[in-house]
């Protein structure tokens, strides 16, 4: 269907939705032709654009199409312009008349602050331009009649007014065309009191250039607003037309910024593995400490599953529904942690930006931040955590004033503070500070039967993930990862497993699937080969239920408990109990 006549409406429709976003829009027709565009791509009308572009598979496939990770969809790598996409994001739409696709609108980010807009602003943006869409689809079909441009502004207001922003639209002179409801909320003013105001001098608009945005923390004096501004001018043949304003309240701006830094894991201690009583009295602890606000140090040493623990203890907490920050100290140069850390403010030092930035601190307000290696926190900035410890308040860079955050601080080592302590290599106040309730997370070695559990939770998780149907490990490998050391802990664990489990294209991992070095470094098959080979998995497997029962004996449900705990059934166990001939004395399970 021809959309040659309503070209200038789509036009001032994509303008629109550019100026309310603040990402630039670009529409193609069924011929593949561009026929509107704000932005990058105003002077592109009239382009073509090709078959292998994202466009063309949104039309084609009748669907909405989110590329978030340009480079890496599908859709991209088929694209003759990969190779010099310069999109941070894009969001395709169709626009269809009677179940047919007849041209596709486009929101496309080309920078960072805009692709997280997307992402933050996701569902919304899609119902956004699913209406858009729809618009455009009604001019087609009604563009003689008048009631179809009618219905095009009441149902354009609607979206405005459901936006969770303030909306004011004031003509080149700064006087008031159109504003939404929530702009009087967030001004605190009634209609008639917004239509009397000078704008020009309200929000300093005097100098103003074509398509000039601008991002700040802005103060409404007379009635005590604060929030963040967006201005964007709408040109009309070169000369300012319109100016649209878009306010946000600043709280709802934190949130925002909040959420991007919430951390999609959703660790319980549930998801903690083992049933060591070494692992399961550190788990103890930890659900007890998660119940206060107390700073907690945990220990251990590397990959034993230090930050697990900080997660499982801020999801058990108070504090579960707000950000849980994680940062870690060794892996940010000291010229940067500082800044990461506390934040800074424009101007405060070359090349910062503009707007400044918010620290991790600020971030992590009402919940949790997770300073892991904390011993590799230069003294200067031990210096400043301390204040934080004893204040709650932070101090951005290049700025003297005083912010208040309510921040629990869970801080994580795998070095020995007190002897870092006695050499002046950390401050022994803050030590003291941090290690209110301290945490000490048992090296694998010391988890005493707790590998075979691991080994079967990894080998469902990469069945997976890699799409594998691996049933098992053989008994030399078993005896082989038992025996082992570990010194890289849990996390050397897990690397194996996943390595063995690409190297196997069997349904048992065997010695020739796994790495080399666990071979070298097992002192167990060159000094002691002949005991290794006797222990079978069968034998192994026999101790582990005999513990397991022992250590729920007094249990009324002794068999339920142990089944669960080695992650078989009730009638499972009961058949290994006849096949290992493990005798019971009587009913009640009390002991064998």
């Amino acid at each position: 269907m021809c959309m040659s006549n309503i070209i200038q409406d789509v036009q001032k429709i994509s303008e629109a939705i550019s100026s309310v976003l603040n990402i630039d829009v670009t529409v193609i027709d069924s011929e593949l032709t561009r026929i509107a565009g704000t932005g990058r791509y105003r002077n592109c009308v009239g382009d073509k654009v090709g078959e292998d572009s994202a466009f063309y598979y949104a039309m084609e496939k009748g669907e909405n199409l989110v590329i978030l990770d340009p480079g890496k969809h599908p859709v991209c790598i088929k694209c003759s312009n990969y190779e010099d996409c310069k999109e941070y994001a894009e969001v395709c739409c169709p626009i269809k008349v009677n179940g047919k696709s007849i041209a596709v609108i486009g929101l496309i980010a080309f920078t960072k602050d805009q692709r997280e807009r997307i992402i933050s602003n996701k569902e919304a943006l899609l119902k956004y331009i699913d209406i858009m869409s729809q618009l455009i689809s009604s001019k087609v079909l009604e563009k003689k009649n008048h009631q179809a441009v009618k219905l095009l502004a009441e149902e354009l207001n609607v979206v405005v007014e459901a936006l969770n922003k303030g909306i004011l639209v004031l003509d080149h002179e700064g006087k008031l065309v159109s504003h939404n409801k929530r702009a009087l909320e967030y001004l605190n003013m009634k209609e008639e009191e917004l239509r009397s105001q000078n704008f020009m001098e309200i929000f300093s608009l005097k100098y103003y250039t074509a398509y000039a945005i601008r991002n700040r923390e802005v103060s409404y004096l007379p009635t005590g607003f604060k929030g963040v501004m967006d201005v964007n001018t709408i040109m009309r043949d070169s000369i300012p037309y319109r100016i649209v304003i878009i306010l946000s309240n600043y709280n709802e701006v934190v949130d925002t910024l909040n959420s991007l830094y919430v951390s999609t894991k959703t660790i319980s201690f549930d998801d903690i593995v083992g049933t060591s009583k070494e692992i399961l009295s550190t788990i103890e602890k930890a659900k007890k400490v998660s119940k206060s606000s107390s700073t907690v140090l945990i220990t251990g040493e590397s990959g034993t599953g230090k930050e697990l623990f900080a997660r499982g203890i801020h999801r058990s907490s108070s504090r579960k529904n707000n950000p849980f920050v994680a940062i870690n100290c060794a892996a940010i140069p000291d010229s940067l942690l500082e800044s990461e850390l506390f934040g800074y403010v424009d101007g405060a030092f070359t090349g910062a930006n503009k707007n400044g930035k918010s620290g991790k601190f600020e971030m992590a307000n009402k919940g949790t931040i997770f300073l892991d290696e904390i011993g590799d926190m230069p003294l200067h900035l031990q210096t400043k955590l301390l204040r934080v410890l004893q204040e709650g308040t932070i101090e951005k860079i290049g700025s003297n004033d005083i912010i208040s955050v309510d921040s629990r601080i869970i801080a994580a080592t795998n070095k020995n503070l007190e002897d870092m302590v006695s050499r002046g290599e950390f401050r022994e106040d803050l030590y003291y500070r941090l290690n209110v309730v301290p945490l000490k997370v048992p090296a694998l070695r010391d988890r005493d039967g707790d590998i075979p559990m691991l080994l079967e939770h990894f080998l469902k998780v990469y069945n997976e993930k890699l799409n594998k149907k691996i049933l098992a490990f053989s008994d030399d490998v078993m005896s082989l990862f038992v025996k082992y050391n570990w010194p890289g802990n849990v996390r050397e664990l897990q690397n194996v497993i996943e390595y063995s489990m690409n190297m196997c294209s069997k349904e048992h991992i065997t010695i020739n699937d796994i790495p080399e070095r666990i071979m070298k470094t097992d002192k167990a098959l060159s000094s002691d080969k002949e005991e290794f080979e006797e222990v079978t998995l069968k034998e192994i497997e026999k101790v582990e239920i005999i513990r397991r029962i022992k250590m729920y004996k007094s249990s009324e449900k002794c068999i339920d408990n142990a089944a669960k705990s080695l992650g078989i059934s009730r009638a499972t166990l009961y058949r290994k109990l006849k096949e290992y001939e493990i005798k019971i004395k009587d009913d009640k399970y009390n002991y064998i």
